[in-house]
């Protein structure tokens, strides 16, 4: 994977917008405080299905971030748009069914900006790197937290 350093605009992505992907947002935005580039970036999340549009972040995730130190806002989960392709550099999948909806949804990937969180902490590509776990099913928020921390601190490493 090429590094292109001038990316700012990121996009992540899960089924619903209310666990994996606002996590990863909160994460992201958080770790880019800390780091003292909040400036540098655009962060924003959204989801690939209609089923929990307008909902907030569900109360595990908050649970987790707020445990660990993530500022939270308020916010209504929002689904992806084709339009949004031109809009953001970067759509972070959470896992394999995310990236075959985000493709089709974004009428394809013809710049390679749809990639999976976890291809930047290991080196793969998005259809060979390791799924973010859902915890709407798994119901532990904490390893979830653990696997969007370590990509988004190779995300962040990968964009200096």
């Amino acid at each position: 994977m090429e590094n292109r350093r001038s990316l700012n605009r990121i996009m992540f992505v899960c089924h619903g917008n209310i666990c994996r992907s606002t996590m990863a947002e909160f994460v992201m935005k958080d770790l880019a405080n800390r780091a003292g580039r909040a400036a540098d970036f655009v962060i924003a999340s959204s989801a690939t299905s209609t089923e929990e549009i307008g909902n907030d972040t569900h109360p595990g995730t908050k649970r987790v971030l707020a445990k660990h130190g993530v500022a939270v806002t308020p916010r209504g989960a929002v689904q992806l748009r084709a339009s949004d392709y031109d809009a953001y550099d970067l759509f972070i999948g959470m896992d394999a069914a995310n990236i075959r909806n985000m493709r089709r949804m974004l009428k394809g990937d013809p710049e390679n900006k749809v990639h999976k969180l976890l291809e930047f902490a290991e080196g793969s590509d998005a259809d060979s790197a390791a799924d973010v776990a859902d915890p709407w099913y798994t119901g532990d928020f904490e390893t979830t937290y653990a696997d969007v921390l370590r990509g988004c601190e190779a995300l962040l490493a990968w964009l200096r």
